[in-house]
């Protein structure tokens, strides 16, 4: 203990055993207090310190499970490059609450459209609302999914993504899954119907789906969960965003 400051080392210990770590940093309120600033203001101010520092660590937790590939936001995307989604029509989305009403969005367009940005954008102001967020490539999750399986956790990794407010399934486009991964991939779409929130981004249209899995009947039905109360982006772009990035802006991964 620092006998210099007693006082200050037996708050430092306080804090940390009601868990309010920035009580221990009291002395910087006390030096911005203004001179006609009593006791209450200092503990109000002190509080609204702990809460503030209490929501910004929640944020990086909820960022840091949701696993994102890389950080993306709105302020980096030119949303004037969208030919078909209005820039109004996005902020509207931007502001979460299509996952507090278990609403779906499907972005479909070609590749370099801006699709993975804008999913991991959204999911980050998830994230920042305190919602469960988890990001997936359309064969990452196959592959866990069918690991889960194999190894008897097939339960365990339902009910982890059954806690997920926001699910992202990039790239439902790129590989083809055979009649025992689209089973699993159709089960925790169908589970979330409803229920929670899933993004997907895709090159293509519901119409050539058919060429990623085999089952045509399974197919219509995923399409059916998956449209049901959602958002669908028309994507398609002339210019490829990720071109453009790298002409004029230098290279800048992640652009989907």
């Amino acid at each position: 203990m620092n006998l210099n400051n007693p006082v200050k080392e037996t708050i430092k210990i306080y804090a940390k055993h009601l868990k309010t770590p920035t009580f221990s940093h009291y002395d910087e309120i006390v030096r911005q207090l203004a001179p006609e600033e009593g006791y209450e203001h200092f503990l109000c101010k002190l509080l609204k310190q702990e809460i503030d520092g209490r929501q910004d660590n929640l944020q990086k937790r909820k960022i840091k499970a949701a696993k994102f590939p890389f950080s993306k936001t709105f302020d980096e995307f030119d949303l004037n490059k969208l030919e078909h989604v209005s820039e109004g029509y996005v902020r509207e989305l931007s502001t979460c609450d299509f996952v507090k009403n278990r609403q779906n969005i499907v972005m479909i367009g070609n590749s370099g459209s801006g699709k993975t940005h804008l999913s991991i954008a959204l999911g980050l102001r998830a994230c920042h609302a305190g919602m469960n967020v988890r990001f997936y490539t359309a064969a990452n999750l196959v592959n866990d999914l069918s690991e889960a399986l194999e190894f008897k956790r097939l339960s365990k990794l339902e009910k982890s993504l059954a806690k997920v407010e926001l699910l992202i399934l990039d790239e439902l486009s790129y590989l083809t899954f055979n009649r025992h991964q689209s089973e699993l991939l159709f089960q925790v779409i169908s589970e979330r119907s409803e229920r929670s929130s899933v993004i997907v981004t895709t090159n293509l249209e519901f119409s050539n789906w058919t060429q990623i899995f085999e089952n045509e009947i399974m197919v219509a039905a995923m399409i059916d969960r998956l449209t049901f109360k959602s958002h669908i982006l028309n994507m398609n772009v002339k210019d490829s965003y990720r071109l453009q990035q790298t002409i004029f802006g230098g290279r800048k991964d992640g652009i989907a």
